[in-house]
């Protein structure tokens, strides 16, 4: 950990704090350790639309910049119904759309994961 960088389920709690004061939908905080040597906390969320999802990833940049000594690092965009965000320290942020959400499951290829938080 770096300089003033939060502690892992520190960064991953404040994630779904934002999501949920968002209004993000169905937000799954999944602790990953042991099942996975590349990450050890996924969390899951639903955005009702495209602009939601760009609002969302506005302000987890924010929270991710406040709390961490990276910067987050989109990937996908959110008219494509995915956008990955890798929040550094080993959490990942899956921000789906409603149908891209139940087509990939993650929650079923992540079964064995732990659920630390759900929040519908």
């Amino acid at each position: 950990m770096k300089g003033d960088a939060l502690p892992q389920t520190e960064i991953a709690h404040r994630i779904v704090d934002t999501l949920v004061d968002r209004q993000a939908s169905d937000v799954l905080l999944l602790d990953l350790t042991g099942l996975a040597t590349w990450a050890d906390h996924f969390v899951i969320a639903t955005a009702d639309n495209v602009r939601q999802a760009r609002a969302l990833v506005d302000a987890l940049r924010e929270v991710v910049a406040a709390g961490n000594a990276k910067r987050l690092r989109p990937e996908g965009d959110p008219e494509s119904g995915w956008v990955l965000l890798d929040a550094g320290e080993g959490v990942i942020v899956h921000l789906f759309s409603a149908e891209a959400r139940a087509y990939y499951n993650l929650e079923g290829l992540w079964n064995r994961a732990q659920e630390v938080v759900r929040i519908q």
